[in-house]
């Protein structure tokens, strides 16, 4: 074993090691982009990143004019999701609002609606949104949905029988009710901030460890330090394990800065163990680490590295889970994420600070993202010594 670390940490490796340290020192545009870009992008995406929506402008006519459509209007407008952008004679006049994109949704409310609620009617009111933007359009139906369920147990304890859900003709007769109690475990307050960070985490692990790695190694090709290597008495594992080293622990301790991020500013709950997640992000830094040399060895400059790493990224942050769920994905995409090692670290990030779990329940992603970055730092190594000979 004595050996193995004196063979390992030579004094040619050493030299090598401080060599690449005290470059990537005098290199403060390196050392900036290593630092300061995750940080705030970290931050800019866990408060710019929501599922959240909020402040749809809502256009309401009110063909009922009575205190029960005021009421469910007022019960619209007085939760976040909803503003109310004002009053409107007619459903032409609520349409061309919308199209002209000055309303994101309308409320239509007809004239027989307290009519229809006092004789225990189905009360119909139409709801317009603007579908060119689909996700609020989605998720603002859920939230009229809600508000609407609400509004009904409000008249019904008032003595009126009104029914805003639509049952099978077979179930009119049934007098039980299945009631919805939700338990929401591991987020009891809905925190959308902590799903995104979580992901984030890893997307930016994978993305700014393949840039910085590229764009050093190519800078380097170009000053022709590359060159100079060769001629000294290291030989080429020697060479590859100091290029490798001084940009593995920088970037480890940008990851380090990231965490801290997210528990601190975030307030996100840490309730499993750190190393964990410490050694994922340390595989998933390797990885990327790994993809940016082997970018930079089919590179001829900063340009043509940088543009082929945003071919490769984007699809690895596409297909990740980082920012929405794998099972949003079509079918015959979601396998593309067992081979995806930002996948990977989400995944064990998000279970090990949220739900306290461990190396049982989490082996499958460790040994994937192991095989992953095995792989790729295999081809990295490969075609690095390809490159210096």
């Amino acid at each position: 074993m004595r050996r193995l670390l004196q063979k390992l940490f030579n004094l040619r490796l050493n030299a090598l090691v401080r060599k690449e340290f005290n470059q990537i020192k005098r290199d403060r545009r390196l050392l900036l982009s290593i630092v300061l870009p995750p940080v705030l992008q970290l931050l800019l995406f866990g408060y710019a990143l929501s599922a959240k929506v909020k402040n749809l402008n809502l256009g309401v006519v009110d063909y009922s004019k009575t205190p029960e459509s005021r009421e469910l209007i007022a019960r619209m407008t007085e939760s976040e999701s909803f503003r109310l952008a004002g009053y409107y004679l007619s459903t032409g006049d609520l349409s061309d609002a919308i199209n002209r994109n000055y309303l994101d949704a309308g409320l239509v409310i007809p004239y027989h609606f307290v009519r229809d609620l006092q004789r225990g009617r189905g009360a119909t009111v139409q709801v317009l949104f603007n579908a060119t933007n689909t996700n609020n359009s989605a998720i603002g139906q859920s939230y009229i949905k809600a508000i609407i369920l609400e509004f009904n147990r409000t008249i019904t304890a008032e003595g009126l029988h009104a029914d805003f859900r639509r049952i099978a003709a077979p179930d009119v007769a049934r007098r039980g009710l299945a009631l919805l109690q939700p338990a929401l475990l591991y987020n009891p307050g809905l925190v959308d901030s902590w799903f995104v960070v979580a992901g984030v985490l890893g997307l930016l692990l994978i993305l700014n460890s393949s840039i910085v790695a590229a764009g050093a190694m190519v800078k380097e090709r170009e000053l022709g330090t590359l060159e100079q290597l060769l001629m000294s008495p290291a030989n080429t594992s020697e060479i590859i394990f100091a290029k490798i080293t001084p940009l593995f622990v920088l970037l480890f301790l940008m990851a380090l800065v990231e965490i801290g991020i997210i528990r601190f500013i975030f307030r996100a709950p840490f309730h499993g163990s750190l190393a964990l997640v410490l050694s994922g992000a340390a595989l998933c830094v390797m990885s990327g680490i790994s993809i940016g040399t082997v970018i930079a060895t089919f590179s001829k400059s900063a340009r043509q590295a940088f543009m082929t790493n945003f071919f490769v990224n984007p699809p690895l942050a596409m297909l990740s889970g980082a920012l929405t769920p794998v099972e949003a994905m079509p079918k015959w995409l979601q396998p593309l994420s067992v081979v995806n090692p930002i996948y990977h670290f989400t995944t064990i990030a998000r279970a090990v600070l949220f739900k306290a779990s461990g190396l049982v329940d989490l082996w499958p992603n460790f040994l994937g993202l192991f095989v992953i970055t095995l792989i790729l730092f295999s081809l990295c190594v490969w075609r690095f010594r390809k490159q210096l000979s």
